[in-house]
């Protein structure tokens, strides 16, 4: 019989511009949704590591993150 010991889900996450409007209001529902997105796993009660976040030249922002998976223990992922 096998069982999880400890598992994490690595992600990627690209919050990109909309194109059909100005850049400005663009950018600033990025700044948005990316806020939005943090205070989402500050709020939740999985464990999270945000370990790296780049603004792109065009105003995206891309950030990686490793969280826990479901209830899963994460052993030593987010040390």
């Amino acid at each position: 019989m096998k069982r999880v010991k400890a598992a994490c889900i690595c992600q990627t996450l690209h919050f990109m511009l909309k194109e059909d409007m100005s850049r400005d209001y663009a950018l600033s529902l990025v700044k948005r949704e990316v806020e939005q997105y943090k205070k989402w796993l500050e709020q939740g009660s999985s464990k999270y590591r945000i370990v790296e976040e780049t603004r792109q030249e065009d105003g995206s922002v891309i950030i990686k993150v490793i969280r826990q998976y479901n209830a899963v223990p994460v052993g030593n992922y987010l040390d």
